[in-house]
């Protein structure tokens, strides 16, 4: 378990962000809103007293007043009471979350279902975030919790002592050629997610899952893999990718690997921030920058 300071910090640090993003989605919807008529009052058009306290209501409410989003509210009262901690820190939360300050609403494509996951899809509010787990029982438990929280299952035929191997297998040239990852010959291609997860441009990819510290777990080769690949494919634009766990050997690697020490932009702690550029946007890029 983390020392308290640490998860008090946390807390303090996701309440904060939620406030911001609160701000930042009252604000929004004040200037969409209709202006107000500035025409002149006539007395004609001034409310009686009887009918002001009746419709105390409206009368203490511009009609530009924004209500905390449910969901929102939500994410609030779960994070504040609950003693469980998500596993990324503090400082690892804000790498990603100084992104979707700037990106949201996004498209956010997350593997890894868990304890931050109301997070994620709250900072990424008005957004479209997509959680893929591999534990079907767990999807469900946290589906019971949180049901507005879209996930899939996803099924991994590799394992962690396959690294190696794998790592040989991705420098072939079906592996390191753009298009699209569900006709890729490619043994670390995943090809089996839901077409809704090929067709969208994601704007942010986490790779915190599968699991991946013993020998016989799947291991984050295939979605480190597939993180880049959907990135290098999308027809413009970037796509920021985040990896948890760079600490770890498979991790650190396959990351360097195939997303590229040339597109990683910092690393704090166990987190490393990759900006990927489409390479099918007319120019010819080598599968790593130079």
């Amino acid at each position: 378990m983390r020392p308290n300071s640490q998860a008090l910090n946390l807390k303090l640090l996701l309440l904060g962000i939620f406030f911001a993003f609160f701000l930042l989605f009252a604000l929004r919807s004040s200037l969409s809103s209709p202006q107000e008529d500035l025409s002149p009052i006539s007395p004609t058009s001034l409310p009686k007293a009887s009918n002001t306290i009746k419709e105390g209501k409206a009368a203490n409410c511009s009609p530009t007043c924004t209500k905390i989003p449910t969901s929102l509210a939500q994410a609030l009262i779960h994070y504040t009471t609950s003693t469980i901690t998500p596993q990324q820190t503090l400082k690892e939360i804000s790498v990603t979350s100084k992104i979707l300050v700037n990106k949201s609403p996004c498209n956010f494509l997350v593997f890894g279902l868990g304890h931050d996951s109301l997070m994620w899809r709250e900072l990424n509010h008005g957004g479209h975030t997509i959680f893929l787990e591999e534990d079907e029982a767990w999807i469900e438990q946290i589906r019971q919790r949180f049901p507005k929280l879209e996930s899939y299952h996803v099924m991994y035929d590799s394992k962690v002592n396959q690294a190696d191997n794998l790592m040989e297998v991705g420098k072939g040239p079906e592996c390191i050629g753009v298009g699209d990852i569900r006709h890729s010959t490619c043994q670390l291609a995943l090809k089996g997610l839901p077409n809704e997860v090929y067709d969208i441009k994601w704007d942010l990819i986490m790779v915190d899952a599968p699991t991946g510290y013993y020998e016989e777990a799947p291991g984050r080769m295939a979605a480190i893999y597939t993180a880049g690949m959907m990135a290098r494919n999308r027809e413009d634009g970037e796509t920021d990718v985040f990896v948890h766990d760079v600490n770890r050997v498979v991790e650190d690697k396959f990351s360097r690997a195939f997303l590229c020490d040339g597109y990683m932009r910092k690393q704090t702690g166990r987190l490393r921030h990759f900006r990927i550029p489409s390479h099918r946007d007319g120019s010819a890029k080598p599968f790593c920058p130079l």
